[in-house]
């Protein structure tokens, strides 16, 4: 099998779906499996310091003028109608920049299977088709809104025009049917494969879209004793990670303290929150840490929190499991997922006050009962090493991979060559 990685990005440092392409070259290429990748050039520093043996095999799309002039405009739209409108349109304007690169490949390199991870949107079109190998895209996952009580949140200039992007969409996937010809689309969830695009031909497999790295995240399920009880939100910080819920649950519950981990344009907004509910005292911001620093925090924390109103994954809870602490996370979308009561408490989204209340009665319960955390946290390792491990995931991927390589249309005996320089950015 040789196989071709296609993504938007590929870092461990964007956060969100990006970490995921990364998952994939690394795994592939730990088992010694032939494959290349094709990505934007602003993560090629990053790459190049992930992946110094294999950086001959990730070839850039260079960061054009258009891409500069649209991510900057998009700092002056809401943040899901900027994804549906002009992400889209960055989106389109590097696939077909790709095409191109994985045109050559799959002449120069025998390429048998083409991978498209991302982006996960179910809707988002795909422009890889017509190239005479199979295509895989996903594990995807999406068909999300907000929950009803929280939908009058998002700006109304918002809402609409997502519902006018989401006709556009349907309109670019009939004219770009790469998703609709692809030989496998990989679903996260029921949810997302409804919210596929009519026409689907290929096979639709439900696969989770995360995983976890064990290598990394790898503590144990023992409880931390403190006179304090410490708290960690790992995430970016925009509006819908909804982290003023706990904000707001802290000051109810006076011996608890929150550790924000990350970064984002609601920094200064929830750090006055903090400091007009004189609480600024037991709330931290660490900024953007790294992987490893990440999992240290958590390990020394009693359990992590997600208030998020609008998480189609939250691989952030799969990553706690696996160190064996409970999550506190709003029941709806991705945590319903991978949480039960078992491992974790849900607190349902009925109205702000209640999500607020509820954030702060599970903080309380699992203070006043260390037993209880701690049983949920070996729960929660338990299951995460049963069912979200990488190494058994890629292992699936592979399979699906096996079974589609026999229906390539590329000559075996083609020589192999050298990619065009004139297709891709120069390595620095």
């Amino acid at each position: 099998m040789r196989i071709c990685i296609v993504a938007e990005h590929a870092s461990k440092k964007f956060g969100g779906e990006a970490i995921l392409p990364v998952h994939y070259f690394r795994l592939l290429r730990s088992l010694g499996v032939e494959s290349w990748m094709v990505v934007h050039a602003r993560t090629q520093n990053e790459l190049s310091e992930l992946f110094p043996d294999d950086f001959d095999r990730i070839l850039f799309v260079p960061d054009l003028w258009i891409h500069k002039l649209i991510n900057h405009l998009s700092n002056y739209l809401p943040r899901r109608l900027s994804t549906a409108t002009l992400g889209l349109f960055n989106h389109l304007i590097t696939q077909f920049c790709q095409r191109d690169i994985v045109r050559q490949l799959i002449r120069d390199k025998r390429i048998t299977v083409i991978h498209q991870p991302i982006p996960v949107a179910p809707k988002f079109p795909s422009v890889l088709y017509g190239l005479g190998v199979p295509v895989v895209i996903g594990p995807l996952n999406g068909g999300m809104q907000y929950p009803p009580a929280f939908r009058q949140a998002e700006p109304w200039i918002g809402r609409a025009g997502i519902a006018v992007a989401g006709l556009f969409v349907n309109l670019v996937n009939g004219l770009l049917p790469g998703k609709k010809l692809a030989d496998v689309i990989l679903v996260a969830n029921e949810r997302t494969r409804l919210a596929l695009p009519s026409g689907i031909r290929g096979r639709v497999i439900e696969l989770v879209e995360n995983g976890i790295d064990f290598s990394l995240w790898r503590g144990t399920s023992a409880n931390v004793e403190s006179a304090t009880a410490r708290f960690v939100f790992l995430g970016r910080l925009v509006d819908w990670k909804a982290v003023d819920v706990v904000i707001r649950a802290l000051k109810a519950v006076p011996l608890a303290e929150l550790e924000v981990i990350g970064d984002g344009p609601m920094l200064e907004v929830w750090r006055n929150l903090a400091e007009e509910l004189g609480i600024q005292e037991r709330v931290y911001f660490a900024g953007w840490l790294p992987q490893e620093e990440c999992a240290a925090r958590l390990q020394s924390s009693l359990a992590l929190v997600l208030p998020s109103i609008y998480e189609c994954g939250g691989a952030v809870v799969l990553e706690s499991m696996a160190m064996g602490k409970p999550v506190i996370a709003t029941r709806w979308g991705g945590p319903v997922d991978y949480l039960d009561e078992s491992s974790g408490i849900l607190i349902g989204p009925k109205s702000y006050p209640d999500l607020v209340a509820g954030f702060a009665d599970a903080m309380t319960k699992l203070m006043n009962s260390p037993e209880l955390a701690t049983s949920m946290g070996a729960a929660g390792r338990k299951r995460a090493v049963r069912d979200f491990d990488w190494q058994k995931k890629i292992q699936q991927v592979i399979s699906i991979y096996r079974a589609l390589a026999e229906k390539s249309d590329v000559p075996r005996k083609c020589k192999e060559g050298r990619v065009s320089p004139t297709a891709v950015s120069k390595h620095r």
